[in-house]
């Protein structure tokens, strides 16, 4: 890991929080490449009172919206997330004119995203949401880029990343072989797509 690269960044974003406006940065990167311990990361460095992390994955479909059809095989792919849904929270994010905003989080341990779970006081200077598509070439996920300030790519080695995504799925019960194949099929296809935008970031953050 660069850690001078993130030390610059660091700095950089702390230059524009003091600019008194509010600042929406965005993570994304490919899946298990640690951009939510890596938001998460930056939310310690600025502490609670200047910054909050809104994940993306709280805007997943329903698991009773995708039960039954083809969505189901591929829970994470760009089509199973409500990207109307999540740009209504990130324009409303930006107007800063509501004293709490309440987002959504998506539960692992349920699999299901849970509404108002998590609360963004106008007061709060600095919003990171991070996500699999926010550099994404389509119109809606466009406007969702539109809305943010600055975009950073969370650059990790494929070996680990794969890794990781194993373990992860392993942790919330997949059996060994199902989660080997998740993370080389529907997680990798997801992969190459995001991989594909990694020019449009405003910086690539080397994170292992």
């Amino acid at each position: 890991m660069d850690s001078s690269e993130i030390l610059q960044a660091l700095d950089a974003l702390r230059l524009r929080v003091a600019g008194g406006s509010r600042t929406l940065l965005g993570i994304t990167g490919a899946p298990g490449s640690g951009k939510s311990t890596f938001a998460e990361w930056i939310r310690e460095q600025f502490g609670p009172e200047q910054a909050v992390v809104v994940p993306m994955d709280g805007f997943h479909l329903g698991n009773a919206i995708i039960d039954g059809t083809p969505l189901r095989q591929r829970k994470g792919a760009i089509d199973t997330f409500d990207v109307g849904g999540y740009l209504s929270l990130l324009q409303r994010l930006v107007r800063r004119d509501e004293d709490v905003v309440y987002a959504p989080e998506f539960r692992r341990s349920i699999d299901e995203p849970v509404a108002a779970s998590i609360a963004v006081p106008a007061s709060i200077p600095l919003v990171i949401t991070e996500g699999n598509y926010l550099l994404a070439d389509t119109p809606a996920w466009k406007q969702v880029r539109a809305q943010l300030d600055e975009v950073w790519f969370v650059d990790t080695p494929a070996d680990l990343r794969l890794e990781r995504l194993v373990a992860r799925h392993e942790s919330f019960g997949m059996e060994p072989s199902a989660a080997v194949a998740w993370a080389h099929g529907p997680d990798e296809a997801n992969a190459v797509l995001i991989d594909n935008t990694r020019q449009l970031a405003d910086r690539i953050i080397p994170w292992s």
